[in-house]
């Protein structure tokens, strides 16, 4: 809803001047494009805005071949127009690098709160994967907080299943955070989406995992204490910086410890024995 409500603002204060007028066929999607998933209804309701008043806000897209423009922002616009069968749209050209195209769409999703927590998480890994950034720099450029990317890109370690639910709305970004340190979180996840489940119903139940049931009573022993929150704010910045799940048991009053990596494959093994050797 997003463009409808920025098409219309945008009618009222009179069009914004496109450098182009460029047939829609010449126009492609970014592959890049960390946003993936777009609602139908949506995208109906943004075409029959278009159909209305037109694309008022020009697509930003730069130069691939003479008769070819790939889209940097703007294409769930794109996607509408071709709803609203239109033969050519106002773009801006712009000369981006990869790099770029990929901050520039990740910012816009970003801003306009389109990208869901897995979308936006895939988004920073590519930066960080494909072009070197790291998180330091992705916070600075797309003004967010470390933190806020570490815990993000810490959601995209769970399994493919639960990763999916996040993906398609059926779990929240809270509820998958929440599901990081569970044993099984495949099965636990189900069970959230079956039972309607709170944030922190979902800790309660990640906390009581594979422990026997038992009756409650008033006399009954108080359970063990919950990580205060910097052991687990530091458990997720290992966690996010060598990609694989930490855990850290520190006793209260004591100074020992214990720090558990656990990895998915031996080329997670291979990678951590390397960072060990350099370190």
């Amino acid at each position: 809803m997003a463009d409808v409500a920025e098409t219309e603002a945008v009618a009222a204060q009179g069009p914004v001047a496109a450098e182009h007028l460029i047939p829609i066929e010449q126009i492609h999607p970014n592959p890049d494009q960390p946003r993936k998933q777009f609602g139908e209804d949506d995208l109906a309701d943004l075409a029959n805005s278009v159909k209305e008043k037109g694309v008022i806000q020009p697509l930003i897209v730069r130069r691939v071949s003479d008769q070819t423009y790939e889209i940097v922002a703007g294409e769930r616009r794109w996607r509408a127009a071709q709803i609203a069968q239109l033969h050519e749209l106002p773009v801006i050209v712009r000369d981006f690098t990869d790099v770029e195209v990929l901050e520039v769409a990740i910012i816009e999703n970003i801003q306009r709160a389109d990208l869901n927590a897995i979308e936006e998480a895939a988004g920073y890994r590519q930066l960080m994967e494909k072009f070197g950034h790291t998180q330091e720099k992705l916070a600075e450029a797309l003004g967010k907080s470390r933190s806020h990317i570490a815990n993000l890109m810490r959601l995209l370690n769970l399994p493919d299943a639960v990763v999916d639910m996040v993906r398609k709305g059926e779990l929240s970004a809270g509820h998958a955070r929440a599901l990081i340190p569970a044993q099984d979180p495949v099965a636990l996840a189900k069970q959230i989406v079956k039972g309607g489940l709170s944030v922190r119903a979902t800790e309660a139940l990640v906390r009581n995992e594979g422990k026997p049931a038992t009756k409650t009573s008033k006399n009954s022993t108080a359970s063990a204490p919950e990580k205060d929150a910097d052991t687990k704010a530091l458990e997720g910045d290992l966690s996010a910086s060598l990609g694989m799940k930490v855990t850290l048991d520190h006793k209260a009053g004591e100074e020992a410890g214990k720090l558990t990596v656990n990895y998915k494959s031996l080329d997670d093994l291979d990678a951590l024995c390397r960072l060990l050797s350099n370190g």
